[in-house]
């Protein structure tokens, strides 16, 4: 893991410029469940106020487990009962290298102990049992069939990999979260993950920006109107314009470079995120995912974020990142 500092400066003075102090209130509302108020208030320019850090940790999966077939939702007993497993499963500390478990091989090294994860405890509070919604089985469509021809590659290589040989003739070749790119999880589209789960909004006249906490990226949503920019200027996160529908931010994402956060997405990745103030602890983060040259359908998820009264802290992926060089020069020691 990278090393982790309060975050720069210029972030922070954007935050004090649209300060909430001086937003003025709209409405007052209280939660259904009889939590406290909420002052609903907007941005000096109209925005609807999302600014804060949020947390996007959950321990509900992404895809529905396959032995929950097309149970949708947990009762009480079960939510307790799948909390208590799989944190006991997915705990670093409890695995055995010589067993292997979860992504592990059998006498393989565990990169980190439980201490560095920070991945969630709890499930959404719908009880759901996968962030997806649609499709309403909760599961990440069918790959295409070059899709899948593109994957079953990737998997060949991998085997090689632990044969003793390294896809690393440059580093074009490593992935773009092994080149400090793109977080396994910051996005577009954001998703929960091991670790580094914080995002922080920012709002100023005109513009949003999200700083995720994994690999420390700032994405600038500018909501002035502009058109995307041209086909050919493509970016490692796309190119991304936002605009308002009532209460609801609504980000358009497309013109990526490469691959997205999402494994076996492609340049062709096209990401509507929606992000809704329920109350004054909760932003839900939903966002739909379109790529035809990956999956036969586009596909949607949803995620309850939690506010956090702390700051978020920088992920310095470069600084730390000595595996790049080790990997290709490994590659090489292995050539000669």
């Amino acid at each position: 893991m990278g090393y982790r500092r309060l975050a720069v400066a210029g972030v922070l003075a954007v935050a004090l410029a649209t300060s909430p102090q001086s937003r003025p209130v709209i409405a007052q509302t209280r939660p259904p469940d009889g939590g406290k108020t909420w002052s609903v208030s907007r941005t000096p320019d109209g925005q609807f106020d999302l600014e804060g850090v949020w947390d996007l940790g959950t321990i509900t999966p992404l895809e529905r487990p396959g032995a929950l077939g097309t149970k949708q939702v947990f009762t009480n007993e079960e939510a307790a009962s799948f909390e208590q497993e799989e944190n006991r499963r997915q705990n670093r500390d409890l695995i055995d290298p010589k067993k292997g478990g979860l992504q592990y091989l059998p006498n393989s090294v565990i990169p980190y102990n439980e201490f560095w994860y920070e991945r969630g405890s709890r499930i959404v509070g719908s009880k759901r049992t996968s962030l997806i919604v649609d499709p309403p089985d909760g599961r990440i469509p069918p790959l295409t069939p070059a899709a899948q021809a593109r994957l079953d590659e990737d998997a060949a290589a991998a085997r090689d990999e632990q044969l003793g040989f390294v896809r690393a003739d440059s580093y074009e070749d490593r992935s773009v979260a092994d080149r400090c790119l793109l977080g396994f999880n910051a996005g577009p589209p954001m998703t929960p993950g091991a670790y580094n789960n914080h995002v922080q909004i920012l709002q100023a006249p005109g513009s949003v920006a999200l700083v995720t906490e994994m690999v420390h990226e700032a994405r600038s949503v500018p909501l002035d109107g502009r058109p995307h920019l041209p086909p050919a200027l493509r970016q490692y996160r796309g190119d991304s314009r936002g605009h308002w529908e009532g209460r609801t931010l609504v980000i358009d994402t497309m013109n990526f470079r490469r691959e997205t956060s999402l494994r076996g997405s492609t340049a062709a990745t096209h990401v509507v995120e929606r992000l809704t103030r329920i109350d004054a602890d909760t932003l839900l983060y939903e966002f739909t995912v379109e790529d035809p040259s990956t999956w036969t359908r586009p596909w949607t998820a949803s995620i309850p974020m939690k506010k956090l009264e702390e700051p978020i802290f920088e992920y310095a992926c470069h600084e730390g990142n000595y595996a790049m060089t080790n990997i290709l020069s490994g590659a090489r020691a292995q050539e000669r």
